[in-house]
């Protein structure tokens, strides 16, 4: 199995060459294309959640209705 560090050495790779061979705008829109299908992928395997991923990101803006209010205890300040 490729490990994390490989992986993203192969992805730099890949990168750059396509920079060379075409362009900038290419090159990014193939990185673009390869997390759109790195996502699909993970999501039909089962290891995306996107229900997870709205409430986690849903959560961190105050989408509950709530008004952005933390419902954790907060420390008293030591002066």
């Amino acid at each position: 199995m490729m490990e994390r560090k490989q992986f993203a050495a192969l992805i730099g790779f890949a990168f750059v060459a396509a920079w060379i061979s075409f362009n900038f705008g290419y090159a990014v829109l193939c990185l673009v294309g390869a997390g759109v299908s790195w996502f699909a992928a993970s999501y039909l395997e089962g290891e995306l959640d996107f229900g997870d991923i709205q409430e986690r990101l849903g959560s961190s803006r105050g989408a509950h209705g709530d008004g952005g209010v933390s419902h954790h205890p907060r420390r008293a300040r030591v002066k």
